[in-house]
Protein backbone atom coordinates (compact mmCIF):
# COMPACT_ATOMS: atom_id res chain seq x y z
CA UNK A 1 0.00 0.00 0.00
CA UNK A 2 2.46 2.69 1.38
CA UNK A 3 0.39 5.33 0.37
CA UNK A 4 -2.40 8.10 1.60
CA UNK A 5 -5.97 7.83 0.55
CA UNK A 6 -5.50 11.40 -1.91
CA UNK A 7 -8.96 11.52 -2.56
CA UNK A 8 -10.50 10.86 1.28
CA UNK A 9 -7.99 13.90 2.41
CA UNK A 10 -9.27 15.73 -0.45
CA UNK A 11 -12.92 14.95 0.66
CA UNK A 12 -12.29 16.25 4.38
CA UNK A 13 -10.96 19.21 3.14
CA UNK A 14 -13.55 19.92 1.06
CA UNK A 15 -15.66 19.34 4.17
CA UNK A 16 -14.07 21.09 6.20
CA UNK A 17 -13.20 24.22 4.19
CA UNK A 18 -16.93 24.69 3.35
CA UNK A 19 -17.90 24.37 7.39
CA UNK A 20 -15.56 26.86 7.90
CA UNK A 21 -13.93 24.11 10.98
CA UNK A 22 -10.71 22.96 11.54
CA UNK A 23 -8.89 19.97 12.63
CA UNK A 24 -5.96 19.15 14.69
CA UNK A 25 -4.10 15.37 15.16
CA UNK A 26 -1.98 14.19 18.42
CA UNK A 27 -0.71 10.27 17.22
CA UNK A 28 1.99 8.10 18.13
CA UNK A 29 1.11 5.12 17.05
CA UNK A 30 1.26 7.08 12.93
CA UNK A 31 4.53 8.44 13.64
CA UNK A 32 3.41 11.79 11.83
CA UNK A 33 1.42 10.28 9.27
CA UNK A 34 -1.99 11.91 9.92
CA UNK A 35 -0.24 15.13 9.59
CA UNK A 36 1.55 14.13 6.31
CA UNK A 37 -1.86 13.32 4.84
CA UNK A 38 -3.28 16.25 5.65
CA UNK A 39 -0.73 18.82 4.80
CA UNK A 40 -0.72 17.18 1.08
CA UNK A 41 -4.14 18.63 0.16
CA UNK A 42 -4.34 22.00 -1.50
CA UNK A 43 -5.25 24.36 0.85
CA UNK A 44 -4.35 22.33 3.92
CA UNK A 45 -3.44 25.80 5.97
CA UNK A 46 -7.06 26.48 5.76
CA UNK A 47 -8.42 23.86 7.18
CA UNK A 48 -5.14 21.69 9.02
CA UNK A 49 -4.16 23.59 12.83
CA UNK A 50 -1.21 21.31 13.24
CA UNK A 51 -0.58 18.37 15.34
CA UNK A 52 1.72 16.34 17.35
CA UNK A 53 3.37 12.95 17.90
CA UNK A 54 4.38 12.02 21.22
CA UNK A 55 5.47 8.79 21.78
CA UNK A 56 6.19 8.27 25.46
CA UNK A 57 4.21 8.72 28.89
CA UNK A 58 6.39 11.60 29.82
CA UNK A 59 5.40 13.80 26.56
CA UNK A 60 1.89 12.85 26.66
CA UNK A 61 1.16 13.85 29.82
CA UNK A 62 3.02 17.07 29.75
CA UNK A 63 1.20 17.85 26.34
CA UNK A 64 -1.77 16.00 26.13
CA UNK A 65 -2.75 16.06 29.32
CA UNK A 66 -2.96 12.41 29.48
CA UNK A 67 -3.58 10.61 32.54
CA UNK A 68 -0.34 9.19 33.73
CA UNK A 69 -1.04 6.84 36.32
CA UNK A 70 -3.92 5.45 33.37
CA UNK A 71 -1.08 5.60 31.07
CA UNK A 72 1.78 3.91 32.92
CA UNK A 73 -0.80 0.56 33.71
CA UNK A 74 -1.80 0.83 29.81
CA UNK A 75 1.95 1.81 27.90
CA UNK A 76 -0.05 4.42 26.87
CA UNK A 77 -2.17 2.26 24.49
CA UNK A 78 -6.43 2.55 25.47
CA UNK A 79 -9.49 4.22 24.05
CA UNK A 80 -9.10 6.62 27.11
CA UNK A 81 -5.90 7.57 26.03
CA UNK A 82 -6.77 8.12 22.48
CA UNK A 83 -9.94 9.96 23.83
CA UNK A 84 -7.72 12.24 25.59
CA UNK A 85 -5.51 12.94 23.44
CA UNK A 86 -7.95 14.30 20.70
CA UNK A 87 -9.80 16.45 23.58
CA UNK A 88 -6.39 17.99 24.51
CA UNK A 89 -5.43 18.34 20.98
CA UNK A 90 -8.78 20.48 20.06
CA UNK A 91 -7.48 22.97 22.77
CA UNK A 92 -4.11 23.00 21.92
CA UNK A 93 -4.41 23.82 18.28
CA UNK A 94 -7.31 25.60 18.35
CA UNK A 95 -9.04 23.18 15.80
CA UNK A 96 -12.67 22.19 15.87
CA UNK A 97 -12.14 18.82 15.15
CA UNK A 98 -9.34 16.86 16.86
CA UNK A 99 -8.05 12.92 16.48
CA UNK A 100 -6.17 11.22 18.74
CA UNK A 101 -4.68 7.49 18.04
CA UNK A 102 -2.41 5.41 19.61
CA UNK A 103 -1.69 1.58 19.41
CA UNK A 104 0.80 -0.53 18.17
CA UNK A 105 2.33 -0.93 14.77
CA UNK A 106 5.31 -3.73 15.58
CA UNK A 107 4.60 -6.88 18.15
CA UNK A 108 6.16 -6.23 21.53
CA UNK A 109 6.13 -10.16 22.55
CA UNK A 110 8.19 -8.76 25.99
CA UNK A 111 4.73 -7.18 26.64
CA UNK A 112 2.67 -9.86 25.23
CA UNK A 113 1.38 -7.55 22.46
CA UNK A 114 1.54 -10.13 19.49
CA UNK A 115 -1.58 -8.56 17.55
CA UNK A 116 -1.06 -5.44 15.60
CA UNK A 117 -3.94 -2.82 16.90
CA UNK A 118 -4.55 1.17 17.64
CA UNK A 119 -7.59 2.83 19.69
CA UNK A 120 -8.53 6.17 17.97
CA UNK A 121 -11.42 9.27 18.94
CA UNK A 122 -12.46 11.86 17.41
CA UNK A 123 -13.46 15.33 19.32
CA UNK A 124 -15.58 18.08 18.80
CA UNK A 125 -14.74 21.41 20.41
CA UNK A 126 -13.09 18.74 22.93
CA UNK A 127 -16.16 16.87 23.49
CA UNK A 128 -15.75 13.07 22.54
CA UNK A 129 -17.80 12.23 19.35
CA UNK A 130 -16.53 8.88 18.43
CA UNK A 131 -13.78 6.31 19.08
CA UNK A 132 -12.76 2.58 18.18
CA UNK A 133 -10.22 0.34 17.39
CA UNK A 134 -8.45 -0.64 14.52
CA UNK A 135 -6.55 -4.00 14.21
CA UNK A 136 -4.22 -4.51 11.19
CA UNK A 137 -2.74 -7.68 10.01
CA UNK A 138 -0.61 -10.16 12.40
CA UNK A 139 2.48 -9.83 10.25
CA UNK A 140 2.26 -6.71 8.54
CA UNK A 141 5.15 -4.40 7.63
CA UNK A 142 5.38 -1.65 9.95
CA UNK A 143 5.35 1.44 7.62
CA UNK A 144 2.38 -0.57 6.09
CA UNK A 145 0.53 -0.98 9.40
CA UNK A 146 1.13 2.81 9.96
CA UNK A 147 -0.67 4.16 6.55
CA UNK A 148 -3.30 1.21 7.00
CA UNK A 149 -4.00 2.93 10.49
CA UNK A 150 -3.92 6.62 9.16
CA UNK A 151 -6.22 6.02 6.01
CA UNK A 152 -8.42 3.97 8.28
CA UNK A 153 -9.09 6.92 10.61
CA UNK A 154 -9.48 9.55 7.88
CA UNK A 155 -12.21 6.74 6.61
CA UNK A 156 -13.99 7.46 10.55
CA UNK A 157 -13.50 10.94 10.47
CA UNK A 158 -15.02 11.63 7.12
CA UNK A 159 -17.99 9.78 8.15
CA UNK A 160 -18.29 11.47 11.55
CA UNK A 161 -17.93 14.78 9.47
CA UNK A 162 -20.91 14.39 7.10
CA UNK A 163 -23.21 12.79 10.34
CA UNK A 164 -25.86 15.13 11.29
Amino acid sequence: MNNFDQDLINNIRDLLIEKGQTVGVAESVTSGHLQVAFSMAEQASSYFQGGITAYNIGQKSRHLQIDPIHGQQVDCVSERIAQQMADQVCYLFAADWGLGITGYATKVPEQGIHSLFAYYAISRNGQPVAHGKITAGEDADPMEVRYYFTNQLLSQFVNVIVSP
